[in-house]
């Protein structure tokens, strides 16, 4: 697809701040060009502190009042929370079948997904478990259970018609081949990120912008994000 082809974007991830991580300056960019993106998250964030004094119920809470004040610094459409246990999350199908369904429901012409990869050149925060159950899930939902009209025939009772998404962007990986200029909405994605205080610290203020700015630089840009870029089958 062309830039200017692309209408509707769905952001699928692990946790709460993941997509700011990954690809909030893309998503800013995208907004601001009036197109419509929704995130689409896989667990419940119940597990993201080391304060004692905390109960699950009251982080899940939190985390996910955070990634709504992030969703309005963006300009998302929507955030659906599928609330699946942090710290648990295996491909199974039950997962596929939770994506799917929401695929189907939003009709994103592109879905940004976490990498399913182990890559032992990457740096660990893209190991974590959830974002490979997610990304593994995530590309399985994509092709071929949210295009395929007799996989998960349930769905068909909610309403919830075949799609066909027409491209996959990897996030988080090693293998990226496509890079967005974010030069223009750098600020929005740190403010995004900063809007989760119970994850990131002061230091965030910086670091994002330079590896922004590293990843950027080599293709001309000031900062950029990076994917590795799928067309799919129709």
């Amino acid at each position: 697809m062309e830039w200017n082809e692309i209408r509707r974007v769905a952001v699928i991830f692990a946790h709460p701040d993941d997509g700011e991580f990954g690809s909030a300056g893309t998503v800013a960019k995208m907004t601001c060009e009036g197109k419509q993106v929704v995130y689409i998250v896989t667990t419940d964030g119940s597990k993201g502190s080391a304060d004692p004094n905390v109960r699950p119920e009251e982080l899940t809470a939190t985390r996910q009042h955070e990634q709504r004040d992030a969703g309005e610094i963006l300009g998302l459409e929507d955030i659906c929370f599928l609330n699946f246990p942090d710290g648990m999350l295996e491909p199974n199908l039950q997962l596929r079948k939770a994506i799917t369904g929401a695929i189907r429901r939003y009709k994103p012409d592109v879905v940004i997904a976490q990498s399913p990869i182990r890559d032992l050149s990457a740096r660990m925060f893209v190991q974590h478990p959830d974002h490979l159950a997610t990304g593994e899930a995530t590309f399985a939902a994509v092709y071929p259970c949210c295009r395929d009209r007799l996989t998960f025939p349930e769905l068909l009772d909610e309403g919830l018609e075949p799609h066909v998404v027409r491209e996959l962007w990897v996030a988080g990986t090693s293998q990226a081949d496509y890079f967005v200029d974010i030069s223009g909405h750098i600020d929005r994605k740190v403010s995004a990120l900063m809007a989760h205080a119970s994850q990131v610290r002061e230091s965030h203020r910086e670091m994002i912008p330079e590896r922004a700015h590293l990843v950027g630089e080599p293709h001309g840009m000031e900062f950029g994000e990076a994917f590795k870029r799928i067309e799919l089958p129709g």
